[in-house]
C-alpha cells in the first residue's frame, strides 16, 4: 500500500504548505520542491522493473535494444519534462512550465526521427512497387 505512504505524503506536505504559505512564501515553496523532489526520487525506484521487463520482451520479440533505449529515454524526457513544468506551475509561472512543456515536445521528436524513419522504410517496402 505504498500509494497509502505516498497519497499521506502528499497531504501532509499540502497542508503544511497552506500553514506556512501566508507567513513566509518561499518557504512554502521549498516545502513543495522538497515534497515533489522527494515524491519523483520515491517512485522512480519503480521504474527500474518496469524497463527490465521491457528490455526481456524486446529481446524476445527480437526488436534491437537501441529502439527500445529510445522509446524509454522519450517516455524519460515526458516524465521529466511534465514533473519541471508543474513545479515551475506551483510557482505561478505558467510562460515558463508551457515553455519546458513545448521543449520536451520538441526533444521527444528529435529522439523519434530515427525510429520514425525505420517505420517509413519498413512501410515503404511493404507497398508494392508501380512497374
Amino acid at each position: 500500500m505504498e500509494i497509502v505512504q505516498i497519497v499521506g505524503f502528499g497531504l501532509i506536505a499540502a497542508v503544511l504548505i497552506l500553514v506556512v504559505k501566508e507567513q513566509k512564501p518561499l518557504y512554502a515553496f521549498g516545502i513543495a520542491a522538497f515534497a515533489g523532489i522527494s515524491l519523483f526520487l520515491l517512485v522512480i525506484g519503480k521504474i527500474d522493473a518496469v524497463i527490465a521487463v521491457l528490455e526481456n520482451l524486446s529481446e524476445r520479440a527480437g526488436v534491437p535494444s537501441i529502439y527500445m533505449a529510445t522509446i524509454l529515454k522519450i517516455i524519460g524526457i515526458a516524465y521529466i519534462a511534465e514533473f519541471g513544468a508543474q513545479i515551475v506551475r506551483d510557482t505561478g509561472q505558467e510562460s515558463i512550465a508551457v515553455k519546458i512543456e513545448f521543449a520536451g515536445k520538441v526533444l521527444i521528436l528529435v529522439m523519434a526521427v530515427p525510429i520514425i524513419s525505420v517505420i517509413v522504410d519498413a512501410v515503404m517496402n511493404l507497398l508494392p512497387t508501380g512497374g
